[in-house]
């Protein structure tokens, strides 16, 4: 055989070595293969507010679900392969997903707004915990059982349930025990992390994270949407110069106020107010409030022009008296004597779908001149 020819056959082997290596490497390195191996990438949203999650879609019906503490999960369609060279921190969840254990309070109001409360069995909260009238009524049912709150889960329950994913708030990040024992009996946790977002509609657009896994996108853009009108009708209205003071008070008689960077802290400012306590709070922290004592809170809260009360935490409050019994500082305050006093209804915290419309709510009590006004969603005037 002539040396050339074969000098020629051994640099045509060369290259083609070569090619496959290079076509190798940017398939692996491609910034969308998202360590899923081979799946054809599609497109990745983009949430107009939240930071803390993305959804990337691949061909076939996967879904690669990523988390701001770096956790990721790869939805599965139902009667497909898990694909191989998977990266492997990827946990996978195969679809359709039911029997869902639900830790995450907040999370009720985006299942409840997506019309899949179906899919929840399992619940972190008791019946007489919820203030999601379905979620209530689902429980009294027997449709979604109590299988113990996020720190002592009933893990027979669970079992014997097949539950396949368990949905925590961040509070189980301080019971990494618990998350690694459901782990083991086969549960995929999702530890859902709108806390973590700083914009309040960020929050509310989690329902795109839980619509994706449901396949009920077009649902969940059009909750959030809604949401989103509110918020900018808003903002097209400006600034209302209403000072405000948001608090409790605890069973001690001391103050509980939102720290200055706090999601209803913003709400009070996207709606045309200005929180009181513009500097008040550690922000490198995950506590969301700080305790003051009265003289502290009425040195610096005692002209503000409207007062809410948190009733969030213990009974709701029926009168201006029976805050001024609870810190006689209070009849003092401007907003008592000018009657501009408000009280949050119980399920303020539970309706994560509702941001747009509780900031809508607030700037409505900033911009009622008239006095007039008495409720409004979420809130309600004290006399």
């Amino acid at each position: 055989m002539d040396l050339r020819f074969l000098i020629r056959r051994f640099a045509l082997f060369a290259i083609a070595v070569a090619l496959t290596v290079v076509f190798t490497s940017c398939l692996s390195d491609n910034p969308d293969s998202g360590g899923v191996g081979r799946l054809s990438f599609l497109y990745e949203t983009n949430p107009d507010y939240a930071t803390q999650f993305s959804v990337k879609y691949y061909e076939g019906g996967y879904k690669l679900l990523t988390f701001g503490n770096g956790d990721r999960i790869l939805t599965v369609p139902e009667g497909a392969k898990t694909p191989s060279s998977l990266d492997g921190d990827i946990k996978i969840l195969n679809c359709p997903v039911k029997n869902v254990y639900l830790a995450a309070t907040s999370v009720m109001s985006l299942f409840d707004a997506l019309g899949r409360l179906d899919v929840i069995r399992l619940s972190g909260t008791q019946q007489d915990g919820w203030y999601i009238e379905s979620a209530k009524k689902a429980m009294n049912d027997g449709e979604i059982l109590f299988a113990g709150k996020y720190s002592q889960p009933d893990y027979e329950l669970i079992t014997s349930e097949k539950c396949p994913l368990a949905i925590e708030s961040m509070m189980i990040g301080h019971a990494s025990d618990i998350k690694e024992q459901l782990e083991n009996l086969g549960v995929v946790v999702l530890t859902d992390q709108s806390s973590n977002e700083s914009h309040p509609l960020g929050r509310a657009e989690w329902i795109k994270l839980y619509g994706a896994i449901f396949d009920e996108e077009e649902t969940a853009k059009a909750v959030f949407d809604e949401q989103k009108k509110y918020l900018e009708s808003v903002l097209e209205e400006g600034n209302t110069g209403k000072t405000v003071a948001f608090f409790y008070i605890s069973s001690t008689g001391r103050i509980v106020v939102r720290k200055s960077e706090d999601y209803v802290s913003k709400m009070i400012s996207l709606a045309g107010g200005k929180y009181i306590f513009s500097e008040i709070g550690d922000n490198t922290t995950k506590t969301s409030t700080v305790t003051i004592d009265p003289e502290a809170f009425f040195a610096a809260a005692h002209s503000a022009d409207i007062i809410i009360y948190n009733s969030t935490i213990g009974d709701e409050i029926a009168s201006i008296a029976e805050i001024t019994d609870k810190c006689e500082l209070l009849a003092d305050f401007d907003a008592v004597k000018n009657g501009n006093v408000w009280c949050t209804q119980k399920n303020m915290y539970q309706e994560s779908t509702s941001l747009g419309e509780m900031i809508n709510s607030l700037h409505i009590i900033f911009t009622d001149d008239g006095g007039d006004l008495d409720e409004v969603p979420y809130f309600f005037k004290l006399k």
